[in-house]
C-alpha cells in the first residue's frame, strides 16, 4: 500500500515537472522560453543527473527529462520485489 502511494506520488511529480519543462523549454502557449525550465526535474532525477555532463551537450535536455524515469522504474521494481516477499 505504501509503495503504491509512493510510486503514484513520484509519477505525478514527474509528469508535472515534465510538463513544466516542456512549457518552459519550447515556450508553449505563449510563454517565454526559460533556461531554468528543468529545475524541478533535477531533484527527481538524482543521482543520474550528475552524469549527464559526460554526454554531448545537445542531448542534455533530453537526458534531464529521462533521468527521473530511471528512478521511477527502479521504484516500480522495488515495489514488485516487496510485493513478492510479502506474499511468501
Amino acid at each position: 500500500m505504501w509503495c503504491r502511494l509512493l510510486l503514484t506520488t513520484f509519477t505525478a511529480l514527474y509528469l508535472l515537472a515534465l510538463g513544466l519543462f516542456a512549457i518552459g523549454t519550447f515556450g508553449l502557449w505563449g510563454n517565454e522560453q526559460d533556461p531554468l525550465a528543468a529545475v524541478f526535474l533535477l531533484p527527481l532525477g538524482l543521482p543520474w543527473q550528475l552524469w549527464i555532463d559526460r554526454a554531448p551537450e545537445t542531448l542534455w535536455p533530453w537526458l534531464a527529462a529521462l533521468a527521473p524515469l530511471l528512478n521511477l522504474l527502479l521504484l516500480a521494481a522495488c515495489c514488485l520485489v516487496l510485493r513478492h516477499y510479502q506474499k511468501s
